[in-house]
């Protein structure tokens, strides 16, 4: 009888012990739910940091290729002829028979977007090629006139 009562005990503080020490599976589900909702704050977080640096990137390009069109007026006189891009890219001969140039290093060239420039000196970006990161839907073409680049990187016209 008293080893019987020696397995009694034991297995009371068996039970005991587990009570005392783990986690139940419902605790253990509402911790694997908060950290699901984590992860896709995250994930949504971060995805939109593509969408922004594409954006920055096309801003840039675009400021980039109207202070080189600036530049070429400024030096000859008038803009070059639509997306003349070796106009900017090499030299000239302006009318004081001065060589001038390059007003830019290279033709900006990214997957997401196309710069281009017209006669008149205005730039644009391209978005049917940037529609992959715009909310706009019904948007060709956004134009550069002093002011609004984000508007053209993120496919809204002005």
């Amino acid at each position: 009888m008293s080893n019987e009562n020696n397995q009694t005990t034991y297995v009371e503080r068996m039970m005991k012990k587990r009570s005392e020490g783990g986690f139940t599976l419902i605790e253990l589900l509402i911790v694997i739910i908060i950290l699901a909702i984590l992860a896709a704050i995250v994930v949504f977080a971060v995805g939109t940091t593509g969408q922004n640096a594409a954006a920055a990137s096309c801003e840039s390009d675009a400021k980039t290729v109207e202070t080189a069109l600036e530049t070429y007026k400024a030096e000859m006189n008038a803009y070059p002829a639509a997306n003349a891009w070796t106009a900017l890219t090499g030299t000239s001969v302006n009318n004081a028979s001065s060589t001038v140039g390059p007003f830019l290093r290279s033709k900006p060239s990214a997957a997401h977007y196309a710069i281009n420039f017209n006669a008149n000196g205005q730039v644009s970006a391209d978005s049917n090629t940037i529609n992959a990161y715009s909310t706009a839907d019904d948007v060709d073409t956004g134009t550069f006139n002093g002011g609004g680049l984000s508007n053209i990187c993120n496919g809204n016209s002005q």
